[in-house]
């Protein structure tokens, strides 16, 4: 059984709960606070109490209902970033290391356990520097096609890490219940002393 550091421990669920509030604001965004949804929504209640609103106003109204979860988003995007230099920092100590010991002498499945959890941080890090570029534009002169262009990879990224996460608490449960068991406790409790 691993043993895992408190330092790396306290890193990994703060970085599950920025994670899963990333997907939760994205998860708002496309349902229950879609502007296309809800600026339709407002036409066709006030036009049922005879108010009729121009189609650009009903945009901008359900815009701005949903700025305060975009602000959240960013929030948790900022704290992301400060995760992901945590993480670099932890990847140096004695317990980050201990996940990529005698790699070579690893089973084929661990290789590639250990192999995609990096592609997975290399997306969260391509994830945070196109969000930091997305929310400074306008500081950094960036134009609108760039923009555009940083929130398509940041969105494709997003599908990647929709994926992962499920993927994660399945392979987890999964090992817990195989070869692995106590994997859960461990990065609760840091495992055999």
């Amino acid at each position: 059984m691993q043993k895992w550091r408190i330092d790396f421990r306290v890193w990994h669920w703060i970085n599950a709960f920025v994670i899963m509030g990333l997907l939760g604001t994205v998860f708002l965004r496309k349902t229950f606070l879609s502007w296309r949804a809800n600026s339709e929504l407002l036409i066709t209640k006030l036009s049922a109490i005879n108010i009729d609103i121009a189609p650009e106003e009903a945009v901008k109204i359900a815009k701005a209902i949903r700025a305060p979860m975009w602000e959240w988003h960013i929030l948790l995007g900022y704290a992301l970033a400060i995760l992901i230099v945590w993480r670099m920092i932890l990847f140096f100590t004695q317990s980050g290391k201990e996940n990529y010991k005698n790699f070579n002498e690893q089973t084929l499945h661990d290789k590639i356990v250990k192999i995609g959890y990096l592609g997975v941080y290399a997306i969260i890090v391509f994830m945070s520097i196109t969000g930091l570029l997305m929310v400074f534009h306008e500081e950094l002169g960036l134009l609108k096609e760039t923009v555009e262009f940083l929130e398509e990879g940041h969105e494709l990224a997003y599908n990647v890490i929709l994926i992962f996460v499920p993927a994660h608490i399945i392979g987890v449960v999964a090992a817990e219940l195989a070869k692995d068991k106590g994997i859960v406790s461990a990065m609760i409790n840091g495992g055999e002393k």
